[in-house]
């Protein structure tokens, strides 16, 4: 099983400008640890996902349509106090840019103490999001998860998914997101993050400064595939040319589906084909995932 923990909120997606030349909005469901999830499921894996939302109709929407997911265990969190998360989305040409309505709302503010894993048969995998590393009780819960998931002998996974505008600046990004990249058996960059993470010019240079013993390092490289690197096995897996309409939830889309490929499988014994098997997988799911708009659909 892998358990998804993090943010679910409303992505708010700006389409035509109506009549009176106002911009329009359609809500969405998202949120990247809440977008694997839906993907791994998707993929044939049983999954598990704990986030937190507001008790507003935003917070009651999201509710609703995860529940019709069909996820394996969902444990919504519901805060009586702060609002539902909102990240605000503009496209340009199927790309796009993100701003987050965002201040002491419910996606970092989620209560550790009410997720045992051991009530999730077969747990191999957890998977954390990063978005609540932008704030201190978010860190904190972070490390909580940290300490629970190595306690407990699972695989973590971690996608570093930067989100500049949370930050003043490039270094208290890279020194919040630092202790959880260090940790995590499975980590993915976007091919742009990895260099600006390490300073490094190319994505094979900065991979090499991320490596560690067993790690799966895997590396979106947008319309070129994805990349791996894992002990002394690397390579770069193709993708399909599509021309997206969408690209919001792309990567988490691939990240989904690459964790339901792993599943139940040795993270200290992986072999090339395991890998590549999985990554060509997600490359399927994330080039799907530009064909409409939102970041997942069920």
């Amino acid at each position: 099983m892998i358990l998804c923990i993090g943010e679910i909120l409303a992505d708010m997606i700006g389409e035509a400008a109506g009549a009176d030349g106002a911009p329009v909005y359609k809500m969405f469901c998202g949120g990247a640890p809440f977008n694997v999830a839906v993907n791994a499921k998707q993929s044939g894996a049983n999954v598990g996902f704990v986030g937190r939302v507001g008790r507003d109709p935003v917070g009651k929407y999201l509710l609703s349509y995860a529940e019709k997911v069909g996820f394996d265990n969902l444990s919504v969190q519901t805060d009586k106090v702060r609002n539902t998360t909102l990240a605000i989305v503009s496209l340009t040409d199927g790309e796009r840019d993100f701003a987050f309505f965002r201040h002491d709302t419910a996606d970092f503010n989620m209560d550790e103490n009410e997720i045992d894993f051991s009530s999730y048969k077969n747990l191999g995998i957890v998977h954390l999001g990063s978005l609540m590393l932008s704030e201190k009780r978010g860190r904190y819960f972070a490390d909580a998860i940290v300490k629970k998931t190595r306690a407990t002998k699972k695989t973590l996974s971690f996608d570093v998914n930067f989100r500049m505008d949370l930050y003043e600046n490039l270094e208290q990004a890279i020194a919040a997101y630092k202790p959880y990249v260090a940790e995590a058996d499975i980590l993915k960059f976007s091919d742009d993050e990895i260099t600006a993470f390490t300073g490094k010019k190319t994505v094979e240079e900065a991979a090499e400064t991320l490596a560690k013993k067993d790690r799966l390092l895997l590396v979106t490289l947008g319309s070129s595939g994805s990349a791996y690197y894992y002990n002394r096995i690397t390579g770069i897996v193709p993708t399909e040319k599509v021309k997206p309409i969408d690209t919001t939830g792309a990567g988490d889309a691939f990240f989904g589906a690459v964790l339901a490929n792993l599943d139940g499988k040795d993270i200290s014994a992986l072999s090339k084909e395991d890998i590549e098997s999985a990554l060509a997988a997600g490359n399927k799911a994330g080039a799907r995932a530009t064909q409409f708009k939102g970041a997942v659909k069920i």
